[in-house]
């Protein structure tokens, strides 16, 4: 699961991408030029995991976008993403600071496969299973197990349960569960949230020892009991 951020100006595609991207578990922010895009990322570098940027943008290129967030010392991974396919194209994208290069047309197998494999580096592996007691949770298979018998799951339910279970015993509050599990053009409601919660509350609690794994801190916001 990660937060991100696409910049591209074909809007088909970028909605088609996100939709894509989405139905595996990641939250996508887009944006259609690339001056815009830059300035996401200034403001919101700390929100994202990773970005998916187009060469040929409108008010910047991407060239320049990756050129400046680079001066900035923003370091999140980056997936040029682009029809442009010579190699000095391929070369300056690279000198400035890209981590892949994707040539259109792709499939959105080899884009998630380009993902997976920019989040297993050294410094952000995450373990493929998560386990608090009896909950078990296989970020691979997508499926979670409470005392060996598998709970059914949402996919916004089980982003909810990965979330928590990679910040067991941390005080979440509403704004980061919100930052980190709904992209920016959400329909942004009072109790999404708490509705979410509620439900995979209710799922867990029907199955092992009916123990309620996540605590709501009061006028804060929620904390998986590990």
């Amino acid at each position: 699961m990660a937060r991100i951020l696409i910049i591209e100006d074909e809007e088909k595609l970028v909605r088609s991408l996100k939709q894509g991207l989405e139905q595996h578990g990641h939250t996508v922010d887009y944006v259609l030029d690339g001056d815009v895009g830059e300035r996401r990322l200034a403001l919101h570098r700390e929100e994202y995991d990773l970005a998916i940027i187009d060469l040929m943008l409108p008010q910047k290129t991407g060239f320049e976008v990756m050129q400046e967030i680079r001066e900035k010392n923003i370091k999140l991974p980056v997936i040029v993403l682009t029809a442009l396919h010579t190699m000095k194209d391929k070369v300056q994208a690279l000198d400035l600071g890209a981590d892949d290069y994707l040539t259109k047309p792709f499939s959105i197998d080899e884009l998630l496969a380009r993902i997976r494999a920019l989040l297993r580096r050294p410094d952000q592996v995450l373990p493929p299973q998560l386990s608090i007691d009896n909950l078990v949770l296989d970020t691979a298979s997508r499926r979670v197990f409470l005392d060996r018998e598998e709970v059914s799951l949402t996919l916004k339910e089980f982003s909810l349960l990965e979330y928590f279970m990679r910040h067991p015993n941390q005080v979440l509050n509403r704004e980061q569960i919100y930052s980190q599990l709904w992209d920016f053009n959400s329909n942004n409601f009072s109790n999404v949230i708490d509705v979410h919660v509620k439900n995979l509350r209710k799922k867990l609690k029907a199955k092992g020892d009916h123990r309620d794994f996540i605590e709501t801190i009061q006028g804060v916001g929620y904390r998986l009991k590990g």
